[in-house]
């Protein structure tokens, strides 16, 4: 623990001032020295970027090869899972002279958009990936070759370059999204010049390319493309469905005031389009709105609308995975963002539920209460519902049908009908999120790595109490994870590699998933972080492992009770001793904070010749912060052993004791010539800024067990220094008069 003795802000000892809390922090780090503490405590490496290059956006995990791959402005890298900063590759791929001379003369900014941002990148197949970029408005797509393993050392681009027009978006700030399978290209993206014709594309492979409808708002309504994802439906692959995730402008006269909305759309993997009607155009596209919002008083919910990033837990079923998804509110009133998570036996019951149907005399949407045709649409040709092969056998009732009705009218709720997660009243958005399914002593829990548009990373794990519906949210870590504040906006993580990766404007980072050094020394801090990666092994706080059979583990995520855990175990730390002094009048900050974000510290004051020890509480003169203890201005009475605790689930654990002795604002007059004088502060003099130094020097000595023990070795190193030298270079052993008395 570090003390931060605040004396330098207010040495004059014969008056006081009222300042702000604010000018009592020394111990407040900057980014840079957030970024250098998170750089020595959690192995973090980081690959600042290339002065030519920004937006570290689109990433592509390599397990099999042990690469990350990542596609940038006019350059695609391939970095090692084990360590980004040794060995990778890069390939520059900018766009062509006259690409970018066009882009400018259309009014485009030539150094923030007429550049080849990489937007698409997918595996193709076991030697290539398919790769797209904004070609400085002009989208462009081509192949990466990577060769079939790792010892290929491989990594090229292919000569050959095809148009990327309903493939990559023609503006890098546009939000897009795809996924490459069997061949076949799903992308949702822009697909002019302007911005204006949005659709869901599927291109490549031996079919026709095919789209959603052009120019109806019904469908499309300016979307912003996050995710897409190929989800099961039965054990037939003729049921296959493709998922996406969205947010797009609320249709006219739809949840007035909501003027966004976040989407989940599906699509039938084997769609052919219509034959008469919807030609090229998918024929089973549906969607349906997802909530996430808190219930409030009086039936007025907050709701986050904002959809920033998904991520699909894969369960032991494939048809089910878990959906995790962020938000952030669209409202101008206050900031928020939420996790909310989502089932899918819940998407396919609103999915199967009514469509929306504007009708009545306000023309308002309203549940479609008509005959819906035979097969239902949004149904897979199959042979699992039977009578079709292919959506172009479709009677044209059910393609009228599907064309009108894109939408379904009711939500999807996330599962407890509630956010997991919630925060507002902070300075941050969450940005991104992907989890891990972690196998703990007492059963599997899912920590989740948020990312914020601050450049910060925030660990939690979920804690169910008595079902999936209750849980509770254990923030266990934040860390700072780039230099500068900087949204991030890419994440992997490699379960292999027990690493997190992310992506901003500014670069890449790496991250170990555990860091169990940083929750102490004792097995109380290690049992109390509730990190299921991490245990007490009987020494130490470390990884923990599912297989190792060791007695002396301990590990209680559930409950996180060090009582039970540790009482046979005699780590508990030694509480460290610190002597501190002030002075009278002036101010003093005494640091003291838990390795537990949960903690809460207690702080008493056990008074000289007393056993007791007295609750310190908060007045206009002593302030209590997460940091530590601010007492405005020292009294003779402040004079006594301060114990610093931490309290944690009814468990009390000491941390620290201060013995701080306070120095009379007399008698340090007396030892500090002109100190105590009528605005004779410090620094007024080279003598009293002398003084000062020798002053704060003597202060750090943890061996002075007293004022007045402190007192004499100051008046000591005066007589010391007042003896003055000859001329010829010899101390003259009397002292001089003149300098006395002067």
């Amino acid at each position: 623990m570090l003390i931060y003795i605040i004396t330098h802000l207010q040495l004059h000892a014969t008056h006081t001032t009222t300042h702000t809390y604010a000018q009592y922090l020394p111990m407040v780090l900057t980014p840079y020295e957030l970024f250098n503490q998170s750089h020595e405590t959690s192995n973090l490496v980081t690959f600042n970027g290339l002065a030519n290059s920004s937006s570290y956006d689109a990433f592509l995990l390599d397990e099999e090869r042990g690469r990350l791959l990542v596609g940038a402005e006019d350059h695609i890298f391939s970095f090692d899972l084990v360590n980004i900063n040794r060995d990778h590759k890069q390939i520059a791929w900018p766009a062509t002279p006259s690409k970018r001379d066009e882009c400018k003369w259309a009014g485009k900014d030539l150094g923030k958009e007429c550049s080849n941002f990489i937007r698409v990148l997918q595996p193709y197949n076991q030697t290539h990936m398919y790769i797209c970029g904004t070609g400085a408005f002009h989208p462009i797509c081509s192949f990466l070759e990577m060769g079939k393993r790792a010892e290929d050392n491989i990594f090229r681009l292919a000569s050959h370059f095809e148009n990327g027009r309903g493939k990559s978006p023609y503006d890098p700030k546009m939000l897009s999204a795809s996924l490459l399978i069997d061949g076949e290209l799903y992308s949702g993206t822009s697909a002019d010049f302007m911005g204006r014709d949005f659709a869901i594309f599927r291109t490549l492979g031996d079919h026709h390319p095919i789209r959603t409808e052009q120019h109806d708002s019904r469908w499309l309504n300016d979307p912003r493309f996050i995710s897409v994802h190929l989800i099961p439906e039965s054990d037939n692959p003729e049921d296959d469905k493709i998922f996406l995730f969205f947010k797009e402008n609320a249709m006219d006269g739809e949840h007035t005031g909501k003027a966004t909305i976040a989407r989940i759309g599906q699509l039938c993997k084997n769609d052919m389009g219509g034959h008469r009607s919807l030609v090229n155009k998918w024929t089973t596209f549906l969607k349906a709105r997802l909530m996430c919002s808190v219930p409030g008083v009086n039936g007025i919910d907050t709701h986050f609308d904002e959809l920033q990033d998904v991520f699909l837990m894969s369960s032991k079923d494939p048809k089910n995975p878990l959906i995790y998804a962020v938000f952030t509110t669209s409202s101008n009133i206050f900031k928020g963002s939420a996790v909310c998570m989502y089932n899918m036996a819940d998407i396919r019951r609103v999915f199967l539920g009514p469509y929306a149907h504007r009708d009545g005399p306000n023309y308002q949407w309203v549940p479609f209460q008509g005959r819906v045709p035979y097969p239902r649409p949004g149904t897979c040709p199959s042979k699992t519902f039977g009578g079709f092969d292919s959506t172009k056998d479709l009677p044209d009732d059910v393609i009228t049908f599907a064309r009108g009705h894109p939408a379904m009218y009711n939500p999807v709720h996330p599962i407890g009908g509630r956010p997991i997660m919630v925060r507002t009243d902070v300075d941050y958005q969450f940005s991104q999120l992907v989890v891990d399914r972690v196998e703990a002593e007492d059963g599997q829990y899912d920590v989740m790595f948020i990312g914020t548009d601050m450049g910060t990373v925030l660990k939690v794990v979920t804690i169910p109490r008595e079902s999936w519906h209750d849980l509770e949210e254990v923030v266990l870590e934040e860390m700072t994870v780039f230099r500068e504040p900087t949204p991030i906006t890419a994440m992997e993580l490699s379960t292999k590699q027990q690493q997190l990766y992310l992506g901003s404007g500014l670069g890449v980072s790496q991250m170990s998933l555990h860091r169990c050094e940083v929750y102490g020394k004792a097995c109380a801090e290690c049992c109390l972080a509730r990190d299921p990666y991490c245990a007490w092994d009987g020494s130490e706080c470390s990884r923990y492992f599912p297989t190792a059979k060791r007695r002396t583990r301990r590990q209680d995520i559930r409950n996180g009770d060090p009582l039970s855990q540790c009482s046979d175990l005699q780590h508990h730390g030694s509480v460290e001793d610190r002597s501190v002094y002030g002075v009278e009048n002036s101010s003093m900050f005494l640091e003291c904070s838990p390795k537990s974000q949960r903690a809460l510290i207690y702080w008493q004051l056990q008074k000289p010749n007393d056993d007791r020890k007295l609750e310190i509480k908060r007045d206009d003169r002593v302030l209590r912060t997460d940091q530590g203890l601010l007492i405005r201005s020292l009294a003779q009475s402040d004079t006594g052993i301060y114990h610093c605790q931490a309290v944690e689930h009814g468990f009390i654990q000491p941390l620290l004791r201060l013995n701080l002795q306070v120095i009379p604002a007399q008698r340090l007059g007396d030892i500090l010539p002109g100190l105590s004088s009528a605005g004779g502060g410090v620094g007024h003099s080279p003598k009293h800024r002398l003084w000062y130094r020798d002053f704060l020097s003597l202060l750090d000595h943890p061996d002075l067990n007293s004022v007045e023990e402190f007192c004499d070795r100051v008046w000591k190193k005066e007589r010391k220094q007042k003896r003055v030298k000859t001329p010829n270079g010899n101390s003259q052993g009397k002292p001089d008069n003149r300098q006395q008395h002067s």
